[in-house]
């Protein structure tokens, strides 16, 4: 072998792991850089091949160009408010199809909540590194069966929060919900109550505002210390529940449907007694007036008379022209 066939033997290696060794540099250096848009904040971890895994930094929402690492891996989150509808309409809820919170009142009867919660993720650095350890780090199984990390877009977000936050959610719906009877939520209900002492309710009755108020009012003072209790951290700020509806079951409704139809009925039944009686009222009073002047009978017969008549002939021979 000459020297030429040894200098290259031992030259093209070195070349093509010089051109490797500056593509790995370049890919990592051009991936190093990084930014958020002004409803994203971003936590950032270490990454490569001899780097470890930790906390890099956090970079706040609407950030200019910023160095993040070779090779580092960054994790976005909403930094905007955010909001999670339970709703019996499958195209506004936070889960995929019907999703109405169900919890049984003080009576038993299972309520259906409609609710909207608000809430922003807690922007403090030390708070969302804490929060990236305990659940950015970990997949949460989706209604479609997929696991997602809570960073990957709306749809991991929305399976984390449906995942972790949702069920402590219902929790504390069945807590405050059941402190109240059906009636005291929704008023027709003591429709169709037995042995509850609860008085008709007449059609068209609103539901007790002063009650849904109270609920929402408790629910505002505990599902914030029980969400905090339950994450394990504070990281969900000016949480805010909206109780937009108190739904019956369908059985309980039609029931209540019913009843209000035939309390409608009775009422319809009622008005017409009592419109009979003030008609047999004023017939015995204009009687005792006709009797006392029988002249004013024949006055209101010839008022009574249709339109066009100008003749009219009471009998024995007699007739009263019409004017």
């Amino acid at each position: 072998m000459t020297l030429g066939d040894r200098l290259r033997f031992v030259l093209w290696p070195a070349v093509v792991l010089g051109v490797l060794a500056l593509l790995v540099t370049t890919v990592g250096v051009v991936r190093g850089f990084d930014k958020t848009s002004g409803g994203e904040v971003a936590v950032v971890r270490n990454g490569g091949w001899f780097d470890n895994n930790r906390i890099r930094q956090v970079i706040q929402p609407g950030s200019e160009l910023t160095w993040t690492g070779f090779w580092s891996t960054t994790h976005k989150y909403p930094a905007q408010q955010r909001f999670y509808t339970m709703t019996a309409d499958p195209a506004r809820g936070g889960r995929p199809g019907i999703d109405v919170a169900r919890t049984p009142s003080r009576d038993g009867v299972d309520m259906g909540i409609e609710a909207t919660i608000y809430f922003t993720l807690n922007l403090d650095e030390q708070t969302l590194r804490l929060f990236d350890d305990k659940y950015g780090t970990r997949q949460f199984r989706g209604a479609d069966d997929k696991l997602r990390y809570p960073w990957e877009g709306v749809d991991g977000w929305n399976t984390f929060f449906d995942a972790a936050v949702r069920p402590v959610i219902d929790n504390d719906l069945r807590e405050q919900i059941g402190r109240f009877r059906c009636a005291e939520l929704v008023s027709s209900c003591s429709l169709v109550q037995n042995g509850t002492g609860a008085a008709p309710v007449p059609p068209g009755a609103q539901e007790d505002n002063t009650s849904i108020s109270q609920a929402q009012d408790a629910i505002n003072q505990s599902l914030p210390r029980n969400i905090r209790a339950n994450l394990g951290g504070d990281f969900f700020q000016n949480i805010r529940f909206n109780l937009v509806r108190v739904a019956l079951p369908q059985q309980v409704q039609d029931a209540v449907n019913k009843a209000q139809a035939a309390f409608a009925a009775v009422s319809e039944a009622q008005a017409r007694v009592a419109q009979a009686q003030a008609e047999a009222e004023a017939n015995k009073k204009r009687q005792e007036g006709y009797t006392a002047c029988p002249a004013c009978a024949e006055i209101d017969k010839i008022r009574a008379l249709p339109p066009g008549v100008t003749t009219y002939a009471p009998g024995a021979g007699t007739s009263i022209p019409v004017k």
